[in-house]
């Protein structure tokens, strides 16, 4: 039976990137994310090599869609790459920034469906003998956020359940990777109202293809962690050494607009 990646968020930035690295190595692919059209044209771009993809368009911030889009993924199918991807985040105050519906839409589909996917994925990588499971983190997962304090706490949930996890399986043919980016050449800080923000001003964003090769290549090898860029790592780093509260005031400061 043939094997499949299944790439959430698939529709722009790193899920695009993802897609295209998958495709050069010659992986089946399931793409999912809210629009359709995009995962189409995706698809069309992507067909000309003659592998099998698969779209299926899905709104993650909701579970019955979340479980939806596995039983349709994994009926006739073995998954043996699961990209996690999607993610949504808002720039505010918490208590008066963002309504609670959007801080849900955050939280269920920066943690729910992440981890729901995860717990589907793994029993069936097992039986096929190999899996590779990348769940896209952030360096915002290192350290807590004001301005966008939920938006780093999931990111700290994916960080910490990707390593924990990935413990559990030592020894086993699947491995998990947090991949913790920093600011990216995506269209993430439009929709989370991050203009102005001053982190975007220490320096120029990676592009979307690095991060995701980085991530790609830190799979394949079966890395728990990698955080692509020195000054991404020099941020991920500082908090251990940093006393705690400092690190919240610096990043309340960082994360401000101007």
């Amino acid at each position: 039976m043939q094997t499949w990646t299944l790439i959430t968020g698939a529709s722009t930035g790193l899920g695009v990137e993802f897609a295209r690295l998958a495709a050069r190595d010659g992986h089946n692919l399931i793409l999912t994310a809210r629009s359709k059209d995009k995962l189409d044209a995706l698809a069309r771009d992507l067909a000309s090599d003659g592998r099998d993809i698969v779209v299926i368009p899905a709104d993650l911030s909701r579970q019955d869609e979340v479980e939806r889009l596995w039983a349709e993924a994994s009926t006739d199918r073995r998954i043996d790459v699961l990209v996690n991807n999607a993610g949504l985040g808002s720039h505010g105050d918490f208590a008066s920034g963002q309504t609670w519906a959007r801080e849900m839409q955050s939280m269920t589909v920066n943690m729910t469906a992440l981890a729901y996917l995860m717990k589907q994925a793994i029993p069936q990588m097992e039986a096929i003998g190999k899996g590779r499971i990348l769940n896209v983190a952030s360096v915002a997962g290192f350290t807590p956020g004001p301005n966008m304090a939920v938006y780093h706490a999931t990111k700290a949930f994916v960080v910490s359940l990707s390593e924990a996890v990935a413990e559990e399986l030592r020894g086993s043919p699947v491995t998990v990777t947090a991949l913790c980016p920093g600011p990216t050449q995506t269209a993430f800080f439009e929709a989370a109202d991050m203009g102005g923000v001053r982190l975007l001003e220490l320096g120029k964003p990676m592009s979307a293809r690095k991060v995701a090769e980085a991530g790609w290549l830190a799979a394949r090898i079966g890395k728990r962690i990698v955080v692509p860029g020195a000054l991404n790592k020099v941020l991920a780093f500082l908090p251990r050494i940093t006393p705690r509260q400092l690190t919240t005031i610096i990043a309340r400061k960082v994360m401000g607009k101007r």
